[in-house]
């Protein structure tokens, strides 16, 4: 990975981190944790693609398995946001641009719930049971709902960055290539403009002329008729 990537991924990852153990954990919220790690992961996965996701998504897994108060295996979380941010890396658009914003939904609902599952699969090899004593029905369905209602407000801000710093001409700031094709349009536009002028005053000038050729013809006929009546 490029190093603004891996800076940009590092401060992400740390803040998001931060916020979720130190504010959203103590909120005692019903079920699982709202998690800003995934969300952050799957924005980056979104624009730097399946390796990119896979390499963001075991640092910030790592990352998370030894901050405190982790009580689980280290490199348990690491592996499944690896492959969670593989899996949503190939679901990158191959153009850059997201047409709707149904597909990022349903890319964070699958996360959720496959990160859930996962989680505890792994947990499950491992000898932990506390997601079957919790409820692994509860938790997929909390952890999808506080993934969704945070989504809209994390992942398109996290893509927004990663392309900025990418330099990428589809964050939409009108520079690099998407600008040079915007004017490159602009100029064609303005040609084509100045052609159709430039048709058009040569097409008044030739009317012009042949007006006055038949203005001429027309007063020198009408001359010789007058002749002919006063003779």
């Amino acid at each position: 990975m490029r190093l603004n990537r891996m800076l940009l991924s590092t401060v992400l990852v740390v803040v998001a981190l931060v916020v979720q153990v130190s504010v959203l954990a103590r909120l005692q919220l019903p079920g699982a944790v709202p998690d800003l790690t995934l969300l952050v992961v799957l924005g980056l996965a979104l624009v730097y693609g399946h390796v990119g996701g896979a390499l963001v998504g075991f640092g910030a897994g790592l990352l998370a398995d030894l901050a405190p108060p982790a009580d689980h295996a280290v490199g348990r979380y690491a592996l499944v946001l690896c492959v969670i941010g593989y899996l949503v890396g190939l679901a990158k658009p191959e153009t850059g641009q997201i047409k709707s914003a149904t597909g990022p939904l349903v890319v964070v609902v699958g996360a959720a719930i496959g990160s859930t599952l996962l989680y505890a699969g792994v947990g499950a090899l491992v000898g932990d049971t506390a997601a079957r004593e919790v409820g692994i029905g509860g938790l997929l369905f909390t952890a999808a709902l506080y993934d969704l209602l945070l989504a809209p407000f994390i992942v398109p801000l996290v893509m927004i960055l990663a392309r900025r710093v990418e330099h990428d001409p589809l964050a939409g700031d009108g520079s690099g290539a998407g600008g040079v094709d915007a004017q490159r349009w602009m100029n064609i536009g303005t040609s084509a403009r100045t052609g159709r002028s430039s048709r058009l005053g040569k097409a008044a000038r030739i009317g012009s002329q042949r007006g006055g050729l038949l203005g001429k013809s027309a007063r020198s006929r009408a001359s010789r008729i007058k002749g002919v009546k006063r003779l």
